[in-house]
């Protein structure tokens, strides 16, 4: 229940910013009826595509798992979309509430570290977020003729900003795992022992997010722009991949849940060399209590969206003479 109400206070907080930053802007004139300069916050569609990566325990880099960029294994790039509303209150701040989904995924198979190599997990899963943030501008947007016509006086021609942007959200995850060609959800196969005698809780596919990063855009008209956003994700879980802390009993995962999530829990390779734990003929052999992930670092996304705006023209209000 908690997180049914973050969400729908996710949903309404820009409507009732927007309609909060229209107090004060009444007319646009002072009270000897001349012209104050001040312009209404004006409401702004958006719309993102792109594309999307993990940062998590699973895949990535040839070292040990990260949420930070350097993990990133360009591979396991995947789509990302954005649709979302702009609420400009001045020239400097904005807020922003908006709807975002990625699909990420993560494979052992494609890094050399040794450990994750041997791992051999594999995920992918989509992501919905709901989230609201703040925007600061470093330049102002000019405003002036509809089109940029060359050696027009007087006015000026919209042009370029640049911003960074923070804020908080919600989100919706469902790990998946391949098993003999269809995609199976992981969270209820508990593939670290969760429910069972000694191990964890069962991970909420649920949890909060703290999105941030920067962003630019370009004003094709007065009410068109086109930018690109690149937007860091850090969440509460560590549980995207389906991977966070150690290996369970694997024979009491069968007997609980089926072959099926044994065989999901556990499908390393077995082969280490005598340096990092295997025996002389290069063996390892998972078992329980061993690491499986890592639980102090939480999982991370990242994406790079193309976007267009669409600015909602002013309604502009005519009085009689008389």
């Amino acid at each position: 229940m908690k997180f049914k109400k973050l969400f729908f206070i996710l949903l309404i907080l820009p409507f009732f910013a927007s309609g909060q930053a229209m107090k004060g802007y009444k007319h646009g004139k002072n009270k000897g009826g001349f012209s104050t300069g001040k312009k209404k916050p004006r409401k702004e569609y958006i719309l993102g595509l792109g594309v999307a990566n993990f940062l998590g325990d699973l895949g990535g880099a040839n070292q040990i798992g990260t949420h930070f960029v350097k993990d990133l294994e360009i591979s396991m790039t995947r789509p990302s979309a954005a649709l979302g509303m702009r609420y400009k209150f001045n020239k400097r701040v904005a807020v922003k509430g908006g709807f975002y989904y990625q699909l990420v995924s993560g494979y052992d198979k494609l890094t050399k570290e040794p450990f994750r190599m041997n791992r051999n997990l594999a995920f992918r899963s989509s992501l919905y977020e709901i989230s609201v943030q703040a925007e600061f501008y470093f330049t102002r947007e000019q405003s002036g003729h509809l089109y940029k016509i060359k050696n027009a006086k007087g006015m000026k021609s919209y042009d370029f900003q640049a911003y960074i942007f923070v804020g908080f959200g919600g989100l919706y995850f469902n790990p998946k795992a391949n098993y003999n060609g269809r995609w199976v959800a992981l969270q209820p196969l508990g593939t670290e022992g969760q429910g069972l005698p000694g191990g964890p809780k069962k991970y909420k596919r649920i949890t909060a997010c703290i999105p941030y990063g920067l962003g630019v855009k370009e004003a094709l008209n007065k009410d068109w722009s086109v930018g690109m956003e690149v937007g860091m994700r850090y969440t509460f879980s560590d549980y995207i991949d389906d991977v966070s802390t150690n290996y369970y009993d694997n024979a009491a995962i069968g007997t609980a849940h089926g072959q099926m999530a044994a065989d999901l829990a556990d499908p390393s390779l077995h082969r280490m060399p005598p340096e990092l734990g295997g025996d002389n003929t290069g063996s390892w052999q998972s078992a329980p209590g061993q690491q499986r992930g890592n639980p102090r670092d939480k999982d991370a996304y990242m994406f790079i969206n193309i976007t267009v705006s669409y600015k909602m023209p002013y309604k502009r209000r005519t009085r009689s003479k008389f």
